[in-house]
């Protein structure tokens, strides 16, 4: 394996895991790259390069952060997909897998290989140019004391109504626990290929979910009547007052590569968090919830006494 290069939170302090990091690559004899925009915040020893250039001179990418972070590195390589390995720092999150204690053991397994690769699907807008992508979701949404979004639907070239709507979120399975699920929007298994399409606070026209197959390409084009609205991707502002045009939306298998180490486990963790959100859950799998010295504790306590 050559270089590996990092993703960093663009506000939260990764001094610790980066200097984690460093040090393993100091003793296994491999270089580590960073976008030159953060270069100020890591060692001397960690080259950096043009951020536009980071992955393709990495063969892997170290995501430090949250799921923003991961969703960044994701995108960062959607020309040339390389695998990521998310490192999480303490909040809810779907796409990291690795917590900082456990780094040194998984960078060891990234550099024997010894991992499995999960596929993510994107969503491209040709609104923004081919290389623009959004991970999770594309979102139509009014600007506040505006009015409403106004946008008609079509699939496949056949136009099949309106919306009016405070928002317009188009998910990914990935996307399903992210906007558009606080839009009222189903939650989607990440097995799936799917595209949905969710109606936030809907005032006229569709007012359900509607879940497309990946093949169907979607236009959403604004009507005359709609207010300024921003278009974000992935929570990102691309266009912040667009009052007329048309955004068409494909699917893409295979955009992301996201390292795992133990998928069974993440599943269990992902299922856990699910759980916050709404979905029923056993008491026994709270346990699962608690860093590993509290779990030690409370399985002493539930010890039988000796006989």
């Amino acid at each position: 394996m050559g270089g590996l290069g990092l993703v960093l939170h663009p506000t939260r302090d990764v001094s610790e895991v980066v200097g984690i990091i460093e040090r393993w690559a100091t003793r296994n004899r491999k270089s580590l790259l960073v976008g030159a925009a953060d270069r100020h915040r890591v060692p001397a020893g960690v080259e950096a390069v043009p951020g536009d250039e980071l992955a393709a001179r990495a063969d892997a990418l170290i995501s430090i952060g949250g799921d923003g972070t991961m969703l960044g590195a994701l995108r960062s390589a959607v020309r040339d997909p390389k695998p990521v390995l998310g490192v999480h720092l303490g909040r809810l999150g779907f796409l990291v897998e690795i917590a900082p204690p456990e780094l040194p053991e998984a960078l060891g397994r990234l550099l024997d290989k010894d991992f499995t690769i999960e596929s993510h699907a994107c969503l491209a807008c040709d609104l923004c140019g081919d290389d623009v992508v959004a991970f999770n979701d594309i979102a139509l949404v009014r600007q506040p004391g505006s009015g409403f979004v106004t946008a008609t639907l079509a699939v496949d070239g056949q136009r099949y109504g309106y919306y009016r709507c405070d928002a317009l979120v188009v998910a990914t399975p990935t996307g399903s626990t992210a906007y558009s699920y606080a839009a009222g929007g189903p939650l989607v298994s990440p097995a799936a290929d799917a595209v949905v399409v969710t109606p936030s606070a809907p005032m006229a026209g569709i007012s359900r979910s509607l879940v497309l197959s990946p093949t169907e390409s979607i236009r959403l084009e604004l009507e005359p009547n709609s207010a300024a609205v921003a278009v974000e991707m992935d929570g990102q502002v691309i266009n912040d007052a667009a009052t007329e045009g048309t955004v068409a939306i494909s699917y893409r298998r295979d955009a992301g590569l996201v390292v795992r180490f133990d998928p069974l486990r993440y599943q269990e963790r992902n299922q856990l968090k699910l759980s916050l959100l709404d979905l029923p859950f056993l008491p026994d799998q709270l346990r699962e919830l608690l860093p590993e010295e509290l779990r030690r504790q409370h399985d002493q306590r539930e010890l039988p006494p000796p006989c």
